[in-house]
């Protein structure tokens, strides 16, 4: 598909005021750990490489669990015919009640745009899938994708545009991931029975290895160590009259007017499957779904000066 024009990349968009912020920007291995098949990784200085073929794929996960902050990493795609194949990049807690946001980026034959995937879990549930292209070809250069989390949305970023949206509606009866530290995860692996065109393509493995390239890892969070109970860390991470976390900050707690007519952009030219409108699935609409981005926006722009007051972007 074509691209219509490039997203003027946001600058700023999450700069805050850090006071006690956990930060951390470092090679691989001081926030990493391999996770499995440690002869499919291939380091090359600060460039980390994972390779899959017809034996094996590969993964890793960090060495902490965070709740509430910024992760980020660069990606660069497998080139060529990718098809059959997902490299998943991913937040997620443990355990059957698990919490999990994921980025998925499916495969396709050589020409055929990458989609992106992305999902969120709360409390073991899912079913929240949107599917988008990109604007730009994500095999030929690192893009950086993010998550920003805290106690009123999480935030899907690509190279800093906002993508996707979860907000916390707990006053509507809908549960928010905010309890449940999480680990970071990445991994790519062999996904044939589903990942392009439904499972119809399946996995070339004559264009084997497919190697998907990794760098730039930043983790700006809370960190907390497995050891810390659920108490300790609901404590440890939440803002306080002592401590304040930048994450925290009012600025962080919704999208400006700006930064929504990006998401809007997003929405209007490369998403191509959501959730909420797929009928089939869900003959009643999901309940997150029931606010329109572009209605608010106008009644936003209407307001002239109170535009960047009180605007909350749902989870569709």
């Amino acid at each position: 598909m074509a691209v219509l024009f490039k997203m003027p990349v946001l600058l700023g968009f999450f700069v805050g005021l850090m006071v006690l912020g956990l930060a951390s920007s470092a090679e691989f291995h001081e926030l990493f750990q391999p996770g499995w098949a440690n002869d499919h990784f291939i380091y090359e200085g600060e460039l980390l490489k994972l390779k899959l073929d017809n034996f094996s794929g590969a993964g890793f996960a960090s060495k902490s669990r965070y709740l509430f902050g910024k992760v980020s990493m660069q990606i660069k795609l497998v080139e060529g015919d990718s098809a059959g194949t997902v490299t998943a990049y991913y937040m997620s807690s443990e355990g059957p009640y698990h919490n999990e946001f994921d980025f998925e980026f499916l495969g396709n034959t050589t020409g055929e745009p990458y989609l992106l995937q992305t999902n969120v879990y709360v409390n073991g549930v899912g079913n929240r899938e949107q599917r988008m292209n990109l604007w730009f070809d994500p095999t030929k250069d690192f893009h950086s994708y993010s998550l920003l989390w805290n106690q009123r949305q999480v935030v899907f970023l690509v190279d800093e545009t906002p993508i996707r949206v979860h907000t916390n509606m707990e006053h509507k009866g809908i549960p928010f991931p905010k309890d449940q530290a999480m680990g970071v995860y990445s991994s790519i692996w062999n996904a044939d029975d589903w990942a392009t065109q439904g499972g119809l393509v399946k996995t070339d493995w004559s264009h084997a290895p497919f190697v998907a390239s990794y760098k730039g890892f930043e983790i700006d969070a809370c960190e907390c160590p497995v050891s810390v109970t659920t108490d300790e860390i609901a404590k440890k991470c939440s803002s306080s009259a002592e401590k304040r976390f930048w994450w925290d900050e009012p600025t962080m707690s919704e999208l400006s007017l700006h930064q929504s007519h990006q998401l809007v952009w997003v929405r209007a030219n490369h998403l191509v499957y959501d959730y909420c409108t797929d009928t089939a699935r869900f003959p009643v609409k999901p309940v997150e779904s029931n606010q329109s981005i572009e209605s608010r926006i106008r009644k936003e722009e209407m307001g002239g000066y109170m535009a960047l007051k009180g605007m909350h972007v749902g989870q569709c």
